[in-house]
Formats: structure tokens, sequence, C-alpha cells
């Protein structure tokens, strides 16, 4: 992909979260800031407008003039900060936010001729901080209107959007959900606890606070842990998927690693389960005596 640098909005009064710091607010055990920044992690560099504080990938950080000056100042006082040529725009409260939505942005500007992409949600509206911007064409139009109205505080983000050529591109209905209110705030926290996205969210979390940085085929490790569970006993699955993760990081870690000595416990397992069957056993005494 098409080198690019991100800038992170996380400023803001979040008076409909009656002043909370939004850009901390936890969903699923991760604060918003981090989850964008996640879904942001192949910039070259990010830049972050707001307050600073502890994140889970280090970051450059600046404020707009005035500080609360609104979107567009902090906008350009996150344009000074970056130096590739295509910029990525985000807010900073974007809970499904993923790299695939920001890896279609990218190639969409890229591949046209236009000066900014904008990401549009379900009901058909521009989102212009879920867009990827040509840096030129932005710092021009942010000095042309701030020469216009003297100041970049207080004006509408839409005024930037209007002066700009601009391609609209579509994605996941739920990568421009940002949370404004605590209603939203407990939407996505509930969103994320489905039973199609709570594994992938739990195991993501879990990487974060731990500091891993290692993508494995969760199907396997889930595929072992029923062999195990089934064919010797239900303990068995949670400690052998920890033996696992032992035994691949003693060979060096990373994802064959991980596969290799998975599918050595699963041939194992297998091993248990035929001789149970051989002796008219099933598992199932050992699994309800654990």
């Amino acid at each position: 992909m098409t080198a690019y640098d991100a800038i992170v909005l996380a400023g803001g009064a979040a008076k409909r979260l009656g002043g909370a710091d939004k850009p901390g607010v936890s969903v699923g055990g991760r604060a918003l800031l981090d989850r964008v920044l996640a879904a942001c992690e192949g910039a070259a560099r990010t830049v972050v407008v707001g307050g600073r504080r502890p994140t889970v990938r280090p970051v450059r950080w600046t404020r707009e003039e005035p500080p609360g000056g609104g979107p567009l100042a902090a906008l350009d006082a996150g344009v000074r900060c970056v130096e590739a040529d295509h910029v990525l725009v985000l807010s900073a409260d974007l809970p499904f936010l993923g790299e695939p939505t920001v890896r279609l942005l990218i190639e969409t500007l890229t591949a046209g001729g236009r000066e900014a992409v904008l990401l549009t949600d379900e009901d058909g509206r521009d989102q212009p901080l879920v867009a990827a911007y040509r840096a030129e064409p932005l710092r021009r139009e942010l000095a042309l209107l701030a020469t216009e109205y003297g100041t970049l505080a207080g004006l509408p983000l839409r005024l930037l959007s209007h002066e700009l050529d601009f391609a609209r591109v579509d994605a996941d209905p739920f990568a421009s959900f940002d949370c404004d209110t605590w209603e939203d705030i407990s939407t996505a926290r509930a969103r994320i606890r489905e039973h199609g996205t709570v594994l992938d969210e739990w195991i993501t979390a879990v990487k974060d606070e731990l500091g891993i940085e290692l993508d494995v085929d969760t199907r396997v490790l889930l595929d072992l842990a029923r062999d195990a569970a089934h064919g010797v006993a239900r303990p068995a699955a949670p400690l052998t998927t920890f033996l696992v993760g032992y035994a691949a990081a003693r060979a060096g870690g990373g994802p064959e690693a991980v596969a290799e000595a998975s599918r050595k416990a699963a041939a194992l397992a297998a091993r248990w389960a035929d001789e149970a069957e051989d002796t008219g056993g099933t598992g199932s005494e050992g699994a309800d005596a654990g």
C-alpha cells in the first residue's frame, strides 16, 4: 500500500458525553483512541491532535490553536506535522474502523486523480473525518479558508469538502459509526459482544493488553481446544492451548511455530480420542471428573 501519514483528531469538548474524556472511553476493554490507532498502524507517521495520554503505540502529539478551536483548526495543526503525500484523517471515536477500510481509502486515493476520498455512511452522508487526502491540496484549502475567514477556529468542516475535488467510497457500514453519546457507547459495547464478533474482539484486546504482535489462525486454536476437550477432558482445552503457546515461544515464536505446535497437539488429541473409542470410553468421564 502507498505510504501515508495519519492525523487523528482527539480533541473536542464531548458535550453530549457530559464533558467526559471521549478518546479514553473504553469499548471492549480498549480506549476509543487506541482502537483507531490500531486501524491505522500502517501509517509512516501518526499525529494525534489533542491532550497527551498513554497510547497503544507511539504517536506524535500536537494541539490546535486556539485550544478547542474545532475540527478545521485541529486538522490544520495536524497537517503541519505530516510529511507524506497522502494523509489519512480520522476522528478518535470510531470503535469499528478497521485496516481494510483504511486500505480502501488510501488505495482509492492513489489510483484516482482526485484530491480526496471520503467514506460515506449507511445513509449516504459524507464523512470527512474518515477520509484520505492528498497533502498539498489539503494544505492549500486550509490556507485559503484561513485567509478568507481570518481564522479556522469555529468554522464547519463542510467548508473544506466543498472546495476539494473528492471521490466517495462505501465500506463496512459500521466503519464510520462514531460515539457522540452514551447511547452510542452502549451500542458499541453491545455490538462487540455479538456472537459473530466477540472472539475476534477479545483476542485483539488480549494481544494489545499483553503487547503481543502476532497474527495466528484462531480457528486452528479453537479446533485444537475442541479436540482436547472432547478427546481427553474439558479442562485439557485451556491447558493445551497454553502449552502450545509456550512451545511456540520456545521454538522462536511466529505464526508458523504456533501452527506447528497446534498440529502436533491436535494429532496427539486425536490419538487419545481413538484410544478412547477402542476401549469403549468417550472421554466424558474424565471431563466430568475434572
